[in-house]
């Protein structure tokens, strides 16, 4: 990954990879790997496209590892579905449809709107599910919910600002859970 880690850079300096500057003189990004994922960011165009399945297919003959499509996907942030998905074709993937999730974190979703944080909403539900509440003793219920809040939401809400019926929509779950109650049930 180090060797499509100088690739991308290289690309970008010589100018055959354009990639996109976050606003008020942010940083220019043109990739993000974690583990073994890879997310390539840059101007919608045939060029760009082009050359980054050169990129790619430099890499796979030179580290021996191949991307595999079949997984990956194309989006066309600002293009039409259409020609998105008239695009693909160049590198050999789906076309994808935003919002999607990456690394568990919504991207492309209005998080002002309630309905785009439910999932969150419910992944914090089942971390306090009802029969965990009555496993637990009172010092038990208080660590997992210590253990949650520190965890969960506040992933969430380091990258969203969340509204205010969210917060208490997850205040309620966790007090709740520490009376050893359910949502349904005073």
């Amino acid at each position: 990954m180090e060797g499509l880690n100088a690739a991308m850079k290289s690309a970008v300096e010589k100018g055959f990879f354009n990639c996109i500057q976050v606003p008020s003189d942010g940083p220019v990004i043109s990739h993000l790997f974690y583990v073994d994922e890879a997310l390539f960011v840059g101007e919608w165009s045939r060029s760009n496209l082009k050359n980054l399945a050169r990129i790619l297919k430099c890499f796979h003959v030179s580290a021996g590892l191949r991307v595999n499509f079949h997984k990956s996907k194309v989006f066309g942030v600002g293009a039409s579905n259409t020609e998105t998905a008239q695009w693909v074709h160049i590198l050999g993937c789906e076309a994808g449809v935003l919002p999607f999730t990456y690394l568990g974190v919504p991207v492309g979703a209005n998080m002002n709107l309630i309905k785009n944080w439910n999932p969150i909403i419910e992944k914090f539900r089942n971390k306090l599910s009802r029969w965990k509440a009555k496993t637990l003793s009172f010092g038990g219920r208080l660590t997992l919910i210590k253990d949650v809040l520190g965890n969960l939401p506040t992933y969430y809400m380091s990258l969203f600002r969340a509204p205010i019926e969210v917060i208490e929509k997850l205040e309620n779950i966790r007090r709740k859970f520490l009376w050893g109650g359910h949502e349904e049930k005073k």
